[in-house]
């Protein structure tokens, strides 16, 4: 007698936004695996789970269009379950519950148990450092800290992630030794806060105690830091950066404006004083260090006297790395109260503008690189090019580094020794010398 053969479910694990919620994406599918689960990431799967990102307009729109596409493949049958979980559904689950009602269930950020139980697994504490890892094999995310606690105007996150709650140094040198056993030899260290870390757990800043911890795990050759904030920031950090060739010269610290009247109303806690003199201490204490900083533009009440104020600002300061966003007038800020000023096309010139003087000192700082040697990480292939990275450069953010495929062969996540014989705005053209 045949028996009817039952569908064996395959999850697909979609992630948009940052890379916190990479990290949450690579827990979930680590929790699914463990359950038995077959499990994929951003692949053909009958049950969907979108994580999802509210953090501003553009991210929330391509949060609720992939949310829609899933339900159209929901309804045409090509997938059986659509469930959502991440910051959108922390932020606005009553009113994505009332649009998108054919969603299987919403999740907050905080949910894991109830999302892992709704897809039949079961939530298992022991798995301290167990990931699927989604990135390439040479490099990892180290959530360090969840939440914060910053009162920044026009930031939504504390109402998505909750208060700055740190991980324990021990789980955390766990996490650590698993990830290295896996071949990963670079970590990114990652939170809403770097600077804040350990101040709940231990009662004072204890991000350079933690990287003395991790520095000491076999097989991790990198160690970088991303998302520091400015105000308070520990200063031992930089003698442990100093001091331990395996933490790279980098910091990725947003600074989001200069103008005093923006900085106080944007609720940063510093001055455009404090701030230039915070920066040129880096610089002074680690004079290799290449500083990535981020911008906001056409947040309410931004003059063109702030605006050039904070050109002039750029020019001077000649950061390494630069990103700039026009400001989202988001609801439940403190920011929200004021009156969204500035016109989009003005916002938008502004920020081409920054990007503008960005590009030419970027190409500026690269020319300077040529005929140096460096040692770089090979990240992928990519047509006649391996890609690599220098420890000045995030994946995905920062500049790269091409080596000509048809002259030398190089495995991905191997280190090699390069010389860069040519340069752009932001890519290094080089070849191998060891």
């Amino acid at each position: 007698m045949r028996t009817k053969t039952l569908k064996k479910n395959k999850i697909n694990v979609v992630t948009l936004g940052c890379s916190k919620n990479v990290y949450d994406s690579e827990v979930l599918m680590g929790q699914l695996k463990a359950s038995g689960k077959d499990v994929v990431h951003e692949e053909e799967g009958n049950i969907v789970v979108i994580n999802t990102c509210g953090f501003i307009n553009n991210a929330k729109e391509e949060s609720v269009n992939t949310i829609l596409e899933y339900m159209q493949k929901k309804e045409a049958g090509h997938v059986d379950k659509v469930f959502v979980t991440g910051c959108l559904s922390e932020r606005y689950k009553p009113d994505l519950e009332k649009e998108i009602p054919d969603v299987d269930q919403y999740f907050g950020t905080t949910e894991l148990p109830g999302l892992l139980k709704a897809l039949g697994a079961d939530y298992k504490h022991e798995l301290i450092g167990e990931r699927l890892t989604t990135t390439p094999k040479n490099y990892a995310y180290l959530k360090i800290a969840e939440g914060c606690d910053r009162p920044c105007s026009f930031c939504a996150i504390p109402l998505m992630r909750g208060k700055h709650r740190s991980t324990p140094i021990e789980d955390l040198v766990t996490e650590a030794e698993k990830l290295a056993a896996k071949g990963v030899k670079e970590l990114i260290l990652i939170a809403q806060d770097l600077t804040y870390y350990g101040l709940d757990l231990y009662k004072k800043r204890n991000l350079a105690e933690l990287l003395e911890a991790l520095v000491k795990v076999e097989g991790i050759e990198w160690i970088r830091l991303h998302y520091a904030f400015p105000t308070g920031f520990p200063m031992d950090v930089l003698d442990v950066m100093k001091r331990e060739p395996k933490i790279c010269n980098y910091l990725d610290i947003p600074l989001q404006h200069i103008s005093d009247t923006i900085l106080k109303s944007m609720r940063r806690g510093t001055t455009k004083e404090k701030t230039t003199k915070l920066i040129n201490e880096f610089r002074a204490k680690v004079p290799e260090m290449c500083i990535r900083t981020t911008l906001i533009v056409g947040y309410p009440g931004e003059t063109e006297a702030d605006f050039e104020e904070l050109k002039q600002w750029v020019k001077a300061m000649r950061f390494e790395r630069l990103g700039c966003f026009t400001y989202s007038h988001e609801e439940n800020t403190h920011a929200y109260n004021l009156e969204d000023d500035v016109p989009e096309n003005v916002k938008i010139d502004r920020a081409n503008q920054i990007m503008e003087i960005q590009s030419q000192i970027s190409w500026e700082l690269n020319q300077a690189k040529i005929g140096q040697e460096f040692k770089v990480v090979i990240d992928r292939k990519e047509g006649n090019y391996f890609v690599g990275r220098t420890e000045f450069d995030s994946p995905d953010v920062d500049n790269e580094v091409l080596i000509d495929a048809s002259k030398t062969y190089l495995k991905t996540g191997e280190y090699t020794i390069v010389k860069i014989i040519e340069a752009e705005d932001f890519d290094l053209y080089a070849e191998v010398v060891s």
